[in-house]
């Protein structure tokens, strides 16, 4: 079951979902889905530098990626065809009988700009930033900026609370991060 914007707004009040900072509820919430803004940190990928990644060795993951810190009232140009990571500006705390969705928002898709490539769920127990896998898929380049609200978060209530939610998952391999974090599937072993 999908939580209402009444049902949202309850889960935030009484602190069983946790958004910092706060959410603008007059701005942010519709009347299914909680909007995220984007943070000021991206990762962008040095593709000239490596010749391939072989998800199950880190060492092909040392120096794929770099920073880039922006300023709130920056922008970052996402070019067409351009893959990148970045992170929201909201930290996000779920209990352990909430999933939740990220969604693209329509208007960005609109402009060839894709949120999530495959990683669209928030597990139940997550807290953390969320990284975005963004990618512009038009034809012209587009002005990223901190606060613009990027997505959105769809909650859905479990049937139970989780056994085992992701924040007491033996080698929970995204728990707690606040930046882009790259892939660490080579955690996962074969």
């Amino acid at each position: 079951m999908i939580l209402s914007d009444k049902d949202i707004k309850k889960y935030l009040d009484e602190q069983r979902i946790i958004i910092k900072p706060s959410p603008d509820l007059a701005k942010q919430l519709g009347p299914a889905s909680l909007d995220i803004r984007l943070g000021n940190e991206f990762k962008i990928f040095n593709h000239s530098k490596k010749a391939y990644i072989d998800p199950m060795d880190s060492k092909t993951f040392e120096g794929l990626t770099e920073l880039v810190k922006i300023e709130d009232n920056e922008y970052f140009v996402l070019q067409p065809g351009q893959f990148i990571l970045a992170v929201t500006l909201e930290e996000v705390s779920i209990p352990d009988d909430i999933g939740a969705r990220i969604e693209g928002r329509s208007s960005w898709g609109r402009l060839g700009v894709i949120i999530h490539s495959t990683a669209g769920y928030v597990d139940p127990g997550f807290r953390g930033r969320m990284t975005l896998e963004m990618k512009n898929i038009g034809m012209l380049p587009v002005f990223l900026r901190p606060g613009a609200r990027i997505c959105q978060l769809a909650f859905e209530k479990l049937s139970s609370p989780s056994i085992i939610p992701y924040s007491k998952k033996k080698g929970a391999k995204y728990f707690g991060d606040m930046l882009p974090t790259e892939s660490r599937l080579y955690k996962d072993g074969l």
